[in-house]
Protein backbone atom coordinates (compact mmCIF):
# COMPACT_ATOMS: atom_id res chain seq x y z
CA UNK A 1 0.00 0.00 0.00
CA UNK A 2 1.13 3.31 -0.76
CA UNK A 3 1.18 6.26 1.47
CA UNK A 4 0.50 9.68 0.08
CA UNK A 5 0.14 13.29 1.59
CA UNK A 6 -1.50 16.12 -0.33
CA UNK A 7 -1.28 19.67 0.59
CA UNK A 8 -5.23 20.99 0.27
CA UNK A 9 -4.70 24.69 1.22
CA UNK A 10 -4.28 26.94 3.60
CA UNK A 11 -4.62 26.40 6.66
CA UNK A 12 -6.98 29.06 7.75
CA UNK A 13 -9.47 28.36 5.27
CA UNK A 14 -12.67 27.66 6.80
CA UNK A 15 -14.40 26.79 4.27
CA UNK A 16 -12.26 23.89 2.54
CA UNK A 17 -11.67 22.39 6.13
CA UNK A 18 -15.92 22.27 6.46
CA UNK A 19 -15.55 20.68 3.08
CA UNK A 20 -13.28 18.49 3.99
CA UNK A 21 -15.10 17.09 6.93
CA UNK A 22 -18.60 16.83 5.16
CA UNK A 23 -16.30 14.32 2.66
CA UNK A 24 -14.98 12.32 5.01
CA UNK A 25 -18.00 11.91 6.92
CA UNK A 26 -19.24 11.15 3.54
CA UNK A 27 -16.38 8.31 2.88
CA UNK A 28 -17.82 6.98 6.17
CA UNK A 29 -14.97 7.66 8.56
CA UNK A 30 -15.06 7.19 11.77
CA UNK A 31 -12.88 9.44 13.98
CA UNK A 32 -10.39 8.03 16.06
CA UNK A 33 -7.86 11.06 17.77
CA UNK A 34 -7.69 14.51 17.62
CA UNK A 35 -5.11 16.55 18.80
CA UNK A 36 -3.98 20.67 19.20
CA UNK A 37 -0.77 21.82 20.14
CA UNK A 38 0.80 25.29 19.96
CA UNK A 39 4.92 25.68 19.27
CA UNK A 40 5.77 29.57 19.61
CA UNK A 41 4.07 30.70 16.83
CA UNK A 42 2.69 27.49 14.88
CA UNK A 43 -0.44 25.84 15.49
CA UNK A 44 -1.12 22.50 15.05
CA UNK A 45 -4.39 20.47 14.78
CA UNK A 46 -4.55 16.98 13.66
CA UNK A 47 -7.40 14.62 13.63
CA UNK A 48 -6.92 10.72 12.78
CA UNK A 49 -10.17 8.93 10.77
CA UNK A 50 -10.52 5.29 9.99
CA UNK A 51 -12.50 4.50 6.71
CA UNK A 52 -13.08 0.89 6.48
CA UNK A 53 -9.69 -0.50 7.72
CA UNK A 54 -7.68 1.88 6.78
CA UNK A 55 -6.16 5.21 8.39
CA UNK A 56 -6.06 8.93 7.03
CA UNK A 57 -4.42 11.34 9.04
CA UNK A 58 -5.51 15.84 8.81
CA UNK A 59 -3.60 17.96 9.52
CA UNK A 60 -3.80 21.74 9.68
CA UNK A 61 -0.40 23.67 10.34
CA UNK A 62 0.49 27.48 10.62
CA UNK A 63 2.38 28.35 7.13
CA UNK A 64 2.08 24.64 6.07
CA UNK A 65 -1.49 24.30 5.44
CA UNK A 66 -3.94 21.78 5.44
CA UNK A 67 -2.98 18.12 4.38
CA UNK A 68 -4.69 14.81 3.96
CA UNK A 69 -2.58 11.73 4.19
CA UNK A 70 -2.87 8.62 4.01
CA UNK A 71 -3.23 5.31 1.30
CA UNK A 72 -2.57 7.11 -1.84
CA UNK A 73 -6.46 5.58 -3.41
CA UNK A 74 -8.25 7.50 -0.68
CA UNK A 75 -5.85 10.13 -0.64
CA UNK A 76 -6.30 11.03 -4.21
CA UNK A 77 -10.46 10.43 -3.95
CA UNK A 78 -10.66 12.87 -1.28
CA UNK A 79 -8.69 15.70 -2.85
CA UNK A 80 -10.73 14.74 -6.44
CA UNK A 81 -13.91 15.30 -4.64
CA UNK A 82 -12.42 18.56 -2.98
CA UNK A 83 -11.77 19.72 -6.48
CA UNK A 84 -15.17 19.55 -8.17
Amino acid sequence: MTRKTIVLGDEFDDGLAARLMENLKTAGAVPLSSEWSLAGSQEIRSLSARIGSRIVEISSETYVGLSISGPADIVDEIAASLAR
